[in-house]
């Protein structure tokens, strides 16, 4: 089965971002809007358990932190992916790398980490031009504190759901 590791943001900056992703996201209706920690990989149902025991013992050394929205940015050239830019605290590195170390999963991040909320993906290029230009002129400046993180899983249906969560500086009640 798929699992991730995700940060859900506010209600209010979801909606915000929910308010593009509904146009420019064709991902909108199976997960809502999140920052990614560590991405799609496939894990057993023993495994998970393991998996999720270590998730545990990592938020126990992370503290809440405030999440910083900063503008709108994208990956073009790489792709034609439109987000929500959000600023690399120590925090979110620290929680991102402990992700990814050794001790967690054997395999390195893909991409380089630059922390972000999706609001548009898989746009031609005449529209990603169109849209991340009118977009890169809102103000969508943001801030709030987290202080949980979610392990994933996705459905037969492709959606996304929470197999479990986790508070930051808190162990884990059973």
């Amino acid at each position: 089965m798929k699992y991730g590791v995700v940060i859900f943001p506010s209600k209010t900056l979801q909606d915000k971002a929910n308010s593009y992703r509904k146009r420019y996201d064709p991902h909108y209706a199976l997960i809502p809007p999140h920052l990614t920690l560590k991405g799609p990989f496939e894990a057993s149902d023993t495994e998970i358990k393991t998996i999720s025991d270590k998730l545990a013992q990592i938020v126990l050394d992370s503290k809440p932190f405030t999440l910083k929205v900063l503008k709108v940015s994208s990956f073009k050239p790489a792709n034609n992916t439109i987000y929500f830019k959000v600023e690399l605290t120590p925090e979110l590195e620290k929680l991102h790398c402990a992700l990814h170390s050794q001790d967690f999963f054997e395999e390195k991040s893909e991409y380089t980490f630059v922390p972000h909320i999706t609001i548009g993906q898989k746009l031609s290029n005449d529209e990603h031009s169109d849209v991340y230009g009118q977009l890169t002129m809102v103000n969508v400046a943001h801030d709030e504190q987290v202080e949980r993180i979610h392990l994933l899983y996705q459905l037969e249906n492709g959606s996304w759901t929470v197999y479990d969560t986790f508070t930051l500086g808190k162990e884990k009640k059973e």
